[in-house]
């Protein structure tokens, strides 16, 4: 597949369980999957672009649920983690030219008719691009409402560390 490509680095947040020892691995991504790898495969660790997609990471975790992240006790809620990508040439899933070279519609994360795309569309997308040696994915968030075009990076967990500079627990950051 003949990605096109957008420059990106630099602060990426990372939406994470306080419980966990290390918030920039992605191997629990590799073992259950997601919107750009299937089960068992490879891992990614999936960033927001701003604090307010990483709000609607969370919102939209608990969009079915009778109970929100203010339910449970404040050192179990989501902690926000502050990381330094490393810039470099992500495949691009956020400009029109590259959703179209994607094989994906220009109104991604939706479809033509306002639904969203699945992620069975998007897991070949993301194998092409982990057999390609690309460093990962710049995305449109599926999190955010459609007029405000937040951004994710799926980053590739190729072994290369990205460094964390900072955690904040959830009542700094989410209000």
């Amino acid at each position: 597949m003949r990605f096109r490509h957008v420059e990106r680095g630099g602060l990426y947040f990372r939406v994470a369980d306080p419980q966990r020892q290390d918030p920039l691995d992605g191997s629990a991504s590799a073992t259950a999957g997601g919107r750009w790898n299937p089960p068992g495969s490879f891992a990614f660790v999936y960033l927001c672009g701003t604090r307010d997609v990483a709000r609607g990471i969370v919102l939209r975790r608990f969009e079915d649920d009778p109970y929100g992240p203010l339910d449970f006790p404040p050192e179990q809620r989501p902690r926000l983690v502050e990381t330094d990508v490393p810039r470099g040439r992500f495949v691009d899933v956020v400009t029109d030219a590259g959703c179209r070279a994607a094989g994906l519609p220009t109104t991604y994360p939706r479809d033509a008719g306002g639904v969203e795309v699945g992620w069975g569309r998007c897991r070949p997308i993301g194998q092409a691009a982990w057999d390609q040696d690309e460093p990962g994915i710049a995305c449109r968030s599926t999190a955010v409402m459609p007029h405000d075009r937040g951004e994710e990076l799926a980053w590739f967990d190729r072994g290369d560390q990205l460094t964390a500079l900072g955690r904040q627990p959830f009542d700094e950051w989410f209000g």
